[in-house]
């Protein structure tokens, strides 16, 4: 089988579907009638007799049908169809539709129509008022990356496979619905918005959002959506920066293919910090304490545009494919947006993360190869980690090296994006068309140069077998290592510690700080008490990322007289009680 066609799906929401029943502290379900429509075409000439779909335990489906589209006779009937639902694994199971000979004939579109009820699934989250910002108004997001939308709808969960879809959503009064779509219209009579995605997206970047969200244009191809009480922070934070990012996005890898770059906060509930879903990106509010993590965590998701939704992995086990292309491209922008002093520091402040988590895991394991070799049942969601993003971005890094010139290697960046723009793709992909489109490099045989052979990048654990020159952040990276060093002496000089300012410091210049100190921990009492004369009420009135960093040292190093200070912080940012 193989989705050439739109995919209606319709989903309809009644008055009641936003005051369902407590489930926990931090979430709440309701159940949901749904209904899905797939439009198929059969490819092969080989004999198919059953569809086999990802669906989950929490989906309850009621009936399938199946029609051909411009048929007569008996053959526009929708029969029933006969299916069954098989256990796949803890996060998943397979619905395998009996389909009837006359339906799948060569090149002949067919429709399947599967009614189902969502319950308690992992790709949709409801929030209680008093979990959302504003607390007045409950709200409803999906989450669907990596395997989670198939308890959204049974689907092809795949990112090898790509289709165009519609949605129908009605809703109560007064909730606005957003999903990841290029083109979107409310009826307000009826309380029916309506959605359709033009371009193909794997099922993982379907996305929805609703609740009490209102708008502000920051562009001419972008807006932001928040709720009310976080929608003028949000504004003034991004300003017109978002339409300056893409341009400069472009002028690097060519067109922005979706038409429109709209970004939603969400509840301090949203489990991680940032989606890219094509059109509308979803982002924490909690980012919008530090501009700085703010400002990288857009341009990553802008990158998206091209690295991972215009050009996707086509196995979970090659997830560096979109998020060490996505690093790489973020870091394009950053460096010609700020400067390359920054993007370093950036980068440093990463690889710290990065070798930080080697130390942990240990050089051999394989969870830190860019090709994760998936045992049956695994859950890919389990292994995203630092590696696909840092390692992999150091491949990307160290493939531009051999270009010579970074100029060169976005334009081949630009010429792949071309080629398999809206496809899928693996590793091979990608080498193959960099050594065709470098015929040099390939008749210098760089794919076997020793110790930095392709296949050892790819399947080899451990570190980065070489990182890219972050000489340039000295400017900045440089206060940080000697204020860590004075720091490390016994005793630390008070004099020179007081010419280094952390408050004209950046956020990731005062982060790399901490997270340094933290490494050298424990650290003796009367250190940790001058440290906190010198810091903690300063600290304290710096952004979320960097106090959460202090009270880890103080955690670490059992400072009794600073644990007051961690209460407070998780009163502040914890949902829920």
């Amino acid at each position: 089988m193989h989705v050439t066609c739109a995919t209606p799906i319709c989903f309809t929401f009644n008055d009641y579907s936003l005051r369902g029943r407590r489930l926990q502290k931090y979430m709440r379900f309701v159940n949901v009638e749904l209904e899905l429509m797939l439009r198929l075409i059969r490819l092969h000439v080989a004999i198919v007799q059953t569809l086999v779909l990802d669906t989950h335990p929490s989906l309850l489906i009621h009936s399938i049908d199946c029609k051909v589209p411009g048929s007569t006779g008996a053959q526009d009937i929708s029969p029933s169809l006969t299916y069954r639902v098989d256990p796949f694994t803890d996060y998943g199971s397979s619905l395998n539709i009996s389909l009837p000979a006359y339906v799948i004939r060569p090149h002949r579109a067919f429709q399947i129509t599967v009614r189902y009820t969502t319950t308690d699934g992992p790709a949709i989250w409801w929030l209680d008022a008093e979990l959302t910002c504003g607390q007045t108004r409950p709200l409803v997001f999906t989450q669907g990356h990596s395997v989670c939308n198939r308890s959204f709808f049974p689907c092809f969960d795949t990112p090898a496979v790509k289709s165009t879809y519609t949605a129908t959503v009605r809703v109560p009064e007064g909730v606005t619905v957003l999903m990841s779509a290029s083109r979107s219209a409310y009826s307000k009579q009826d309380r029916v918005f309506q959605f359709s995605m033009e371009y193909p997206v794997p099922a993982y970047l379907v996305a929805l959002v609703a609740g009490d969200l209102q708008h502000v244009d920051i562009g001419p191809r972008s807006r932001v959506w928040a709720e009310p009480c976080i929608l003028t922070c949000a504004v003034s934070k991004l300003g017109g920066s978002v339409e300056r990012w893409l341009n400069v996005a472009e002028d690097l890898f060519g067109p922005y293919v979706w038409g429109r770059y709209d970004i939603v906060f969400l509840p301090p509930s949203f489990p991680i910090v940032a989606m890219e879903n094509p059109c509308l990106t979803f982002i924490i509010s909690s980012i919008l304490e530090s501009r700085e993590f703010l400002l990288i965590d857009v341009i990553h998701e802008i990158a998206h545009g091209w690295f991972g939704n215009a050009v996707t992995n086509a196995t979970w086990e090659e997830m560096w494919l979109s998020e060490g292309l996505a690093t790489y491209a973020q870091r394009r922008i950053t460096t010609e947006a700020y400067g390359e002093a920054f993007t370093c520091l950036e980068t440093v402040f990463r690889l710290d993360a990065l070798h930080r988590q080697m130390r942990l895991l240990g050089d051999n394991n394989p969870v830190s190869k860019l090709q994760v070799k998936f045992e049956p049942g695994i859950n890919p969601s389990s292994l995203m980690n630092l590696f696909t993003y840092e390692k992999g971005f150091c491949f990307v890094s160290y493939l531009s090296q051999l270009c010579g010139n970074v100029k060169r290697f976005d334009s081949f960046l630009r010429a792949y994006i071309e080629q398999f723009k809206f496809s899928s793709v693996v590793a091979q992909d990608l080498l193959d068309f960099f050594l065709g489109f470098f015929p040099e490099l390939k008749e210098s045989c760089v794919a076997q140069r020793e110790g930095l052979e392709f296949e050892r990048w790819l399947n080899g654990c451990g570190p980065p077998l070489c990182e890219p020159d972050l000489s340039a952040g000295g400017v900045l990276t440089g206060p940080v290592q000697s204020l860590c060093d004075l720091w490390a002496s016994e005793p630390p000089d008070p004099e020179a510690i007081a010419n280094f300012n952390l408050s004209s410091w950046n956020t990731f210049q005062t982060v790399l700080f901490l997270d340094r100190l933290l490494d050298r921990s424990p650290l003796s009492h009367d250190v940790m008490g001058q440290l906190s004369r010198c810091y903690s009420a300063q600290l304290d009135e710096m952004n979320a990322e960097v106090r959460i960093r202090w009270l880890q040292i103080v955690v670490r190093n059992s400072f009794y007289p600073d644990l007051p200070r961690i209460r407070g912080f998780l009163h502040k940012h914890v949902s829920g009680d």
